[in-house]
């Protein structure tokens, strides 16, 4: 199944490019999971809870890399 996963760092930012991009790659809008919080929280439920949904052999799309982690260790 695939997954995407969006991230906007404050309230002023929108989610909106990176939704059109999951849809246009066929995730369903219930797959789509997001948070607004800064990339250097650890604390992120929407991550949480995509991370608590993933079985074996599932696929998680991110529009880019940043918006899942900011460094390889996180």
């Amino acid at each position: 199944m695939k997954f995407g996963y969006a991230r906007v760092s404050t309230k002023t930012q929108k989610h909106d490019l990176q939704f059109d991009t999951f849809l246009k790659e066929g995730i369903k809008p219930r797959n789509i999971y997001a948070d607004i919080s800064s990339g250097a929280k650890s604390e992120r439920k929407g991550l949480d809870e995509l991370l608590s949904k993933l079985r074996e052999g599932d696929t998680v799309i991110v529009w880019k890399m940043d918006r899942i982690a900011r460094s390889l260790s996180h």
